[in-house]
């Protein structure tokens, strides 16, 4: 059991710096099993892109319960599980864009509906306490979680986390009410991010 999670962490951490086409005996190497134990546990990349994206999304639907669960004040809940999010690297979600991967798979339509249950419940709080501007939705918090907690594709950013957290609390002063200026567009929601560009 221990080697499969190592395989996952490690996945996890390549997916985001790299995207989900990386090399199986890079992911084994990083993981410090043989390829024959990642094939083992993961007979292809579906099978692992499939464990490491119900992985993230359960570990961050965690964060966002105990978030809500340990925090008095609503803004400071959504701040906290925010933060909490990218260092589950809720970016490593994005391979569930990608054509080849079954986004309709049971497991996972129950583990995102699941997140989006619990992060919907944190935003709605937020608003409710007027601590959150009423001109953004939940699917704005998740774009703008995805986008800056992936470096750039092609970078090679080796010093990229050291401002994640930074820049997501630029961007949570920004959801903070009162707001400072009048957002261009509509607010982006969770059925807007389902529907795809």
């Amino acid at each position: 059991m221990r080697n499969r999670e190592r395989i996952v962490t490690a996945a996890r951490e390549m997916f985001v710096e790299l995207g989900p086409d990386v090399p199986f005996d890079e992911v084994a190497r990083r993981a410090g099993v043989g390829n024959a134990t990642l094939y083992r546990h993961f007979p292809d990349r579906g099978a692992l892109v499939h464990e490491v994206v119900l992985s993230v999304m359960s570990r961050t639907t965690e964060r966002a319960l105990e978030a809500a669960a340990e925090e008095a004040d609503a803004f400071e809940a959504l701040r906290r599980f925010t933060h909490a999010a990218a260092d589950e690297r809720i970016g490593a979600l994005c391979p569930m864009l990608s054509g080849a991967f079954d986004k309709d798979h049971p497991e996972l339509l129950a583990e995102r509906d699941r997140l989006e249950e619990a992060v919907e419940a944190l935003f709605d709080r937020a608003q409710a306490a007027g601590r959150l501007r009423t001109d953004v939705a939940v699917g704005d918090l998740m774009i703008g979680l995805s986008q800056l907690t992936r470096p750039l594709p092609g970078s090679a950013c080796p010093n990229f986390d050291r401002f994640v957290h930074r820049h997501l609390q630029l961007f949570l002063d920004g959801l903070e009410t009162p707001a400072r200026s009048e957002l261009p567009g509509t607010a982006a929601t969770l059925e807007d991010l389902r529907r795809g560009p």
